[in-house]
């Protein structure tokens, strides 16, 4: 197949459907289309601003339906789409956070920080950013994606059509390369995190057996690790727990005995947060430190079954 041939019959309509199936989640690379875009643009400067106006748009619909989510379910829409990342641990708590420092302006820096692009349009449903803005610094923020792409093309172009050209003569060949090589770099990532999953999981604490050493009077340190963002879009916690940011970090281990027993929490998939705090004071001499299975959701569920329990 003529790939130059395919993208001028096609080439717009590529654009829109993989710059919006990109926003819903999809992980596709929207940005090289938009590099070929700009690589015609030098023939065609229409060709351009359609890509452009076309990739504002779909990124828009997309990103839109993210946005109404959570505006209606809050941080359970920030689990579900950290469940799709390969680094979960990080995935939500640099959303959070990038929204708490730069508000609204994260919407325009998503589309150029990965992994804050997918999250932060539910971070602004949750904190009730309104429509109009939302779209306005979404807008803004995809354009400025898409006209980094298409100029990026543009002062390549002979650079694109040559390597065009080159993966023509290829054939096959030449997508097979491209797919193994994105196929081994997802293996290596998704087996660190199964690894980091498995060395956590034989450790966690379960709620049951922490309500049992609080009513025991064991007084176990209970960590909130959830970012501030988390805990202003769900203001559950369990009763005595210390909130603390990730950089408060060296101030919490400094005030915990060596000997404490703690147990850290959170509110992400996998308790991956959390699993990744423990390790982290595990390293720096907290020999009895242990995520909490299910965080706060599963203490909460735990809490209402208790409650609902016949005495």
């Amino acid at each position: 197949m003529d790939v130059a041939s395919f993208y001028v019959e096609h080439g717009l309509w590529i654009v829109f459907g993989t710059v919006l199936v990109q926003q819903l989640g999809v992980p596709v690379p929207a940005l090289p289309l938009l590099v070929l875009a700009g690589a015609r643009t030098a023939d065609d400067p229409l060709h351009g601003l359609w890509a452009l106006a076309l990739a504002i748009v779909a990124s828009s619909l997309g990103n839109y339906a993210w946005y109404v989510a959570g505006r209606r379910h809050g941080h359970r829409v920030l689990d579900a789409l950290c469940t799709l990342s390969l680094s979960p641990e990080s995935c939500v708590r640099q959303a959070e956070n990038a929204f708490e420092r730069y508000g609204t302006g994260s919407l325009v820096l998503g589309r150029l920080v990965p992994g804050l692009g997918l999250v932060a349009p539910p971070l602004a449903g949750g904190f009730g950013i309104s429509t109009p803005t939302f779209l306005l610094y979404n807008g803004a923020g995809t354009a400025l994606w898409a006209l980094a792409g298409l100029a990026l093309g543009w002062a390549f172009h002979a650079e694109v059509e040559w390597l065009l050209e080159a993966l023509q003569a290829q054939g096959n060949r030449a997508l097979v390369v491209i797919a193994a090589a994105v196929a081994l770099y997802a293996g290596h990532r998704w087996l660190q995190r199964w690894r980091f999953r498995r060395a956590m999981y034989a450790a966690r604490i379960g709620v049951d057996e922490l309500r049992t050493l609080i009513e025991r009077g064991e007084a176990p340190l209970v960590l909130d690790a959830r970012s501030r963002a988390s805990r202003r879009m769900d203001a559950r916690s369990i009763p005595g727990s210390i909130a603390f940011d990730a950089d408060d970090l060296d101030r919490v281990l400094a005030a915990i005995p060596p000997e404490r027993e703690v147990v850290v929490y959170c509110a992400c998939p996998n308790d991956a947060t959390a699993a990744h705090i423990a390790q982290q004071l595990h390293e720096r001499g907290i020999r009895r430190v242990r995520p909490l299975a299910g965080g706060i959701d599963a203490w909460e569920a735990a809490a209402t079954r208790r409650s609902e329990t016949p005495r």
